[in-house]
């Protein structure tokens, strides 16, 4: 018996998270179909049409009958695989697509999630906007990871500041200088101690720079791809208070939604206009605030996902399932 959803898995963590995050919520059987691309996935969207055209023959193999009652994708490129789907069904199936999929075919899905910090000004019945993007990071999920790590994050004393590093942004990169300056801001948090986790877009000057601008006996240094599990949802179970760099909305979303004080590290001229819009709307929100500001952001349960996976059951009927 195929699964009632079907997650359109790409080579996107990013984008698959998403995906996963809205399922969970869900409470539904799903499966996640791998999505790997052929050489026509180049092709624009309105001439790929619904079809299967820009993906390999595995992939396709793999999307055959039955269908589900629902697939969900995240982003332009698996649309056209989401639209092939629902015809092969002769419509039975239900689209829900996160993000803007562009203008070809966008009536045929069900539901389209678009970030209010994208600009999008098309009217349409079938758009839903969130603040922030889906995510898994929920209250379960934090009692899960808090206990997980337990035994090595316990014994550094509070008040326990999080630092989470990602990296350049199209519009400048991340220079040993912003490292110092983010240094800087943190240690002026007065943290007792201070986890820290970068993420493979970290530059390595940047590493060393955060490395020893923290005094090592109160400091806990995870560098993307050390041995052993990745700490990133323990250091957002265990901070008591998180410092974000705002080059990925993803990981700003996530740690909006812990509950506990946020602040993003996103200099003046570094970021592009979207992040500067999703930026504004967390703060003017309540759920962050610009690390060196001076104010202190309360926190809250941002949680797209579950707002989504609550649209999906009402608008698609899915309540009796």
């Amino acid at each position: 018996m195929t699964s009632q959803v079907w997650l359109l898995a790409d080579n996107r963590a990013g984008n698959v998270n998403q995906l996963l995050g809205v399922a969970e919520h869900l409470g539904l059987s799903f499966e996640e179909k791998k999505i790997d691309y052929s050489k026509w996935s180049i092709l624009p969207n309105f001439l790929q049409g619904a079809s299967l055209i820009g993906v390999t023959q595995e992939t396709k193999n793999n999307l055959k009958g039955p269908y589900p009652r629902l697939v969900i994708g995240a982003g332009r490129r698996v649309f056209p695989i989401a639209r092939y789907i629902k015809k092969a069904s002769q419509g039975q199936t239900k689209i829900v697509q996160l993000m803007n999929p562009g203008s070809a075919g966008f009536k045929e899905a069900d539901l389209v999630v678009i970030p209010m910090h994208d600009d999008f000004n098309m009217k349409s019945d079938n758009v839903m906007r969130t603040l922030g993007a889906p995510h898994r990071v929920t209250k379960e999920k934090l009692k899960e990871e808090q206990e997980k790590w337990r035994d090595v994050f316990q014994k550094y004393p509070e008040p326990r500041i999080s630092v989470i590093v990602g990296g350049a942004t199209k519009n400048a990169p991340f220079t040993v200088e912003m490292a110092q300056n983010l240094a800087a801001y943190v240690l002026a948090l007065k943290p007792g101690s201070i986890l820290v986790t970068t993420s493979r877009r970290t530059p390595l000057n940047v590493v060393e720079t955060l490395r020893n601008s923290f005094p090592k006996e109160i400091t806990y240094f995870y560098q993307y791809g050390d041995k052993g599990d990745n700490p990133y949802f323990g250091l957002l179970a265990w901070g008591g208070q998180i410092v974000v760099t705002g080059d990925s909305m993803s990981m700003c979303s996530e740690c909006c939604a812990t509950g506990v004080p946020v602040y993003i590290f996103a200099p003046p001229g570094t970021m592009g206009k979207k992040h500067m819009r999703f930026h504004q709307q967390l703060y003017r929100s309540g759920y962050a605030t610009a690390l060196g500001s001076g104010q202190i952001a309360f926190g809250g349960a941002l949680n797209a996902a579950e707002d989504v996976a609550q649209k999906i059951k009402t608008l698609l009927g899915l309540n009796d399932i």
